[in-house]
C-alpha cells in the first residue's frame, strides 16, 4: 500500500539561523536574582559597618532611659509641687524677716527721737526755771534800788548825791539779759534810749526819750577822758542813732539789738563817736 503524501512546505532562507532574541525569564527566576543581589549588597553593608565599628572607640556602658509610667509621673508632679511650696514658704519667711528688721529699725529711730525730744524739753524747762529765777532776782534788786532812789530824790532831785553813779550802774547791770524791743520801756524789755532814761531816772535825772536828744544833754566829754556813768552815743551829736553807758574798764552797757538784748560789751569792738556827762 502506498504511503500518503505529505505536502512539503518550503523553508525560509533564514530558517537555519539561530534567533537573536534573549530567552524570556520566568517570574521565579527574576525574584531569585533580585534577592541575591540584595543579599550581596546587605552583606557588603554589614561588613562595612562592622569594620567601622571595629575602628571606632568601643562603647563601655549603655544607658537605658526609664519609661515614664503613671506612678512615676505622679511622683514627679508631687515633687515639683513640694519644691514650689518650699520656695513660697522661703519667700514668705524672707518677707517676714525683712518686715521685722524694718520695724525694729523704725522703733530704734523713734526711741532715739523720743529721747532727744525729752532731753530738749528738759533743757528748755531748766532754762525757763533759770530765767524765772534771774527775773525774780532782778525784780528784788529793782525794788531795793527804787526805794533808795526815792529816799535820795526826796532830799535833792536836781543835784544827785555822790553815790548816784553807783546807783545808775547797779540798775543797768540788773537789766542784763532783758530783751531788746524797739519802743519798749521796761521792765523786761527795752530799747537803747529807754534803758538809759530809766537808769538816770533812778537818781532823779530826767533825760529826753530818744537817742538824738540824749546826745545833746549834759556836758561834752572826750573819749580819752571817760568816767563811769558817762553816756556814749554813736552817730553825730544831735543825730545819734544809738546810746549806752560807760561802766569802766573799757566796757559799756546797752540794749544792743534784738539778737543780743541788754549786754555788756567792749568799747574797742564798737567805738563810740562821742560822750556826754550828766552826773
Amino acid at each position: 500500500m502506498k504511503e500518503p503524501l505529505v505536502p512539503v512546505v518550503p523553508m525560509s532562507h533564514t530558517a537555519h539561523i539561530r534567533s537573536h532574541r534573549k530567552p524570556r525569564r520566568s517570574a521565579t527566576s527574576t525574584i531569585a536574582l533580585r534577592a541575591g543581589v540584595a543579599g550581596g549588597v546587605l552583606s557588603m553593608a554589614a561588613a562595612g559597618a562592622s569594620a567601622s565599628a571595629s575602628a571606632a572607640e568601643p562603647v563601655t556602658q549603655t544607658i537605658e532611659l526609664p519609661t515614664l509610667t503613671a506612678d512615676l509621673s505622679a511622683q514627679v508632679a508631687q515633687s515639683a509641687a513640694a519644691t514650689q511650696q518650699a520656695a513660697a514658704n522661703y519667700e514668705l519667711r524672707a518677707e517676714r524677716d525683712a518686715a521685722a528688721a524694718k520695724a525694729a529699725a523704725e522703733a530704734k529711730k523713734d526711741l532715739a527721737e523720743a529721747k532727744k525730744k525729752a532731753e530738749a524739753k528738759k533743757k528748755a524747762a531748766e532754762a525757763a526755771r533759770k530765767a524765772a529765777a534771774e527775773r525774780a532776782a532782778r525784780s528784788a534788786e529793782r525794788a531795793t534800788l527804787s526805794a533808795s532812789t526815792s529816799a535820795s530824790a526826796s532830799t535833792s532831785v536836781s543835784a544827785p548825791s555822790s553815790g548816784s553813779v553807783a546807783t545808775v550802774i547797779a540798775f543797768l547791770k540788773a537789766q542784763v539779759g532783758d530783751a531788746y524791743v524797739m519802743g519798749a520801756t521796761g521792765p523786761n524789755a527795752w530799747d537803747c534810749s529807754s534803758l538809759v532814761q530809766a537808769a538816770y531816772k533812778q537818781v532823779g535825772v530826767d533825760l529826753p526819750r530818744v537817742s538824738q536828744d540824749q546826745s545833746m544833754a549834759g556836758t561834752d566829754v572826750s573819749l580819752s577822758n571817760l568816767q563811769v556813768g558817762d553816756i556814749l552815743y554813736w552817730g553825730g551829736k544831735g543825730s545819734a542813732y544809738h546810746v549806752g553807758v560807760y561802766i569802766g574798764d573799757g566796757q559799756y552797757l546797752d540794749a544792743a539789738n534784738p539778737s543780743k538784748g541788754v549786754v555788756i560789751q567792749d568799747l574797742s569792738g564798737y567805738p563810740a563817736d562821742g560822750a556826754v556827762r550828766v552826773l
